[in-house]
């Protein structure tokens, strides 16, 4: 018997990052490039827990492509469904040392080869056999209006196949350029989801729940938990699938600190982790994509609502003791 696997569906991504405090600082004739993009580094981090995973993309057919697939399968992600088209891969720059302040990001994702898929360009019998769990993010729909309708004929089937289907509400302003708003695509695509992840935040965004404008970073953690109760229950109000939903709490002080937490939530039970916090930050970009792979491998191996949250919760914290974009499947 084939043993099913979890498929993460988005761009391929490379962040290129200034090694000093500027890509144009004197003496720096070098910038550091990592593999990436939210749904590679699910896959990566899920597959190194040990939960059987494969990732989609679209690649250039060339060395480069080559290079990033060698690493995927190092980290024991399957590769073989992704489509090797179009002529580039997209990238993201990075504007500060390893994500460590609030440095500026700009996008080069324009005419990449994902982003030109088209629906025709994809057999979805092929890319969902021995598939049970699909995972994708609001990254893609975030692209093009073409981009959301293949994330929507991609979710149909998955959904008329009774794959469970995971989702990161991802939010990025500056990759909504194309006349529409969050709110307008990405409810009708939530409808498929079992599982949902993101924030409070990103859920007022993208689902229009309510969200208090008074909430910051001095707020107690009981406050936060219980909103998160509140934003969960209007959540499972307006999407009757959705059987899983968790949210991070990341706040940072200084260029190397996080407060880091989560919280979970079923129809029947609310749960919230231990509070982790350090001074001794490596890398945060990719965190929230720990969180979730670890939010997944928890799912598909307990149903105790603290070990839930504690596993996810884990690998989101031990992210940020690891340089690059991917994870190490660590969550304690």
């Amino acid at each position: 018997m084939v043993m099913k696997s979890v498929l993460s569906f988005g761009e391929i991504l490379i962040r290129q990052q200034a090694v000093g405090s500027s890509f144009f600082e004197k003496g720096n004739n070098l910038s550091r490039l990592y593999p990436g993009g939210s749904e590679a580094n699910v896959a990566v981090s899920l597959a190194q827990m040990g939960t059987k995973t494969s990732y989609y993309s679209a690649f250039p057919d060339n060395p480069l492509s080559a290079e990033i697939i060698a690493l995927l399968h190092e980290s024991n992600v399957d590769t073989s469904k992704v489509s090797k088209v179009g002529d580039r891969i997209g990238s993201y720059i990075l504007l500060s040392a390893n994500g460590l302040t609030k440095g500026e990001v700009i996008y080069d994702r324009k005419y990449s080869s994902f982003s030109q898929l088209r629906l025709e360009d994809i057999d979805y019998g092929s890319l969902l056999e021995n598939v049970d769990w699909l995972h994708w993010t609001a990254l893609t729909p975030a692209l093009s209006k073409q981009m959301a309708s293949l994330t929507e004929d991609l979710l149909k089937e998955a959904s008329s196949r009774n794959i469970t289907i995971s989702v990161d509400l991802n939010y990025r302003s500056k990759l909504w350029q194309y006349g529409k708003q969050p709110l307008e695509i990405m409810p009708q695509l939530v409808e498929y989801c079992d599982v949902v992840m993101g924030n409070i935040w990103a859920a007022n965004k993208m689902l229009g729940t309510s969200i208090d404008e008074s909430l910051n970073r001095e707020t107690e953690i009981q406050t936060y938990y219980e909103y998160a109760i509140k934003s969960a229950k209007e959540i499972f109000d307006k999407f009757h699938k959705t059987k899983h939903i968790a949210n991070t709490y990341r706040f940072m002080d200084n260029p190397t600190h996080n407060l880091f937490y989560g919280t979970y939530h079923s129809r029947e039970e609310n749960s919230i982790s231990q509070i982790f916090e350090t001074n001794a930050v490596i890398d945060r970009i990719g965190s929230g994509d720990a969180f979730m792979a670890g939010f997944i491998h928890a799912l598909k191996n307990t149903t105790d609502p603290r070990e839930i949250i504690e596993i996810a919760t884990g690998a989101g914290y031990q992210k940020l003791f690891v340089e690059g974009d991917f994870g190490n499947g660590k969550f304690k």
